[in-house]
């Protein structure tokens, strides 16, 4: 079964699985996907199950949903045509790193793999999208950065940005706006008491103070 044989609907749901366990370690719960994806609690329950018949998931009732090989299969498949997309729109259509998400949500089931293969040539095989998420390679092979969230970083700590999560185009704005973007070097210093933020340096600019919600989005190596 090739990735084409399964319904919008299902890439999906195979790519929000696996997206749910790429930065984090807990376990990826019907509850999660329903939040992530925007649906109802009823609805993924369903979905899940019929993944499970097709043998692309495996769930055991209240525990945690994981993909099976083929489904990993698909799933990464999926990821490579979305972010590939995302990258192309960018480099070659000028659009704001704030724009591709939803367009590449689109065209991902459009396109094939013919043409998945193309743009990644013309492309120059790139490893990493505007967001700075890993593009997997044709074989599947996903080379991630070591980063951290950016909250998790000690104050006074010297950073460089490996990824900023791409759910919320007003938050990739406002980065836009400050200069923060992958591979920008970030001095973290400690933000007001109690206030639950990180003053951040950006180059030889005066500090700028970002919440948890802005910290939390944000994925960084020591350097």
């Amino acid at each position: 079964m090739s990735v084409d044989d399964l319904s919008p609907s299902n890439q999906n749901y195979l790519k929000v699985i696996w997206a749910l366990s790429e930065w984090t370690d807990g376990p990826v719960t019907t509850s999660a996907i329903a939040e992530k994806s925007g649906l109802r609690l009823s609805t993924v329950s369903d979905a899940v199950r019929k993944l499970g018949e097709q043998g692309l998931v495996e769930h055991a009732k209240y525990g945690a949903v994981t993909l099976t090989t083929v489904g990993e299969r698909h799933a990464v498949a999926m990821v490579r045509r979305h972010r590939l997309i995302e990258t192309f729109l960018v480099s070659a259509l000028g659009f704001r790193w704030d724009q591709v998400h939803d367009e590449a949500e689109r065209l991902e089931h459009a396109v094939s793999d013919f043409l998945v293969d193309r743009i990644d040539e013309v492309l120059g095989h790139p490893e990493r999208d505007p967001h700075g998420d890993p593009i997997p390679s044709a074989a599947g092979v996903v080379t991630a950065p070591r980063a951290q969230r950016l909250t998790e970083v000690a104050p006074g700590t010297a950073v460089v940005v490996e990824r900023i999560a791409d759910d919320d185009p007003a938050l990739l704005q406002y980065f836009a706006e400050l200069g923060v973007g992958v591979g920008v070097r970030l001095g973290v210093e400690p933000g007001a008491p109690y206030s639950g933020a990180l003053d951040v340096r950006i180059g030889d600019g005066a500090p700028v103070a970002l919440g948890s919600t802005a910290t939390d989005a944000v994925w960084v190596s020591i350097g």
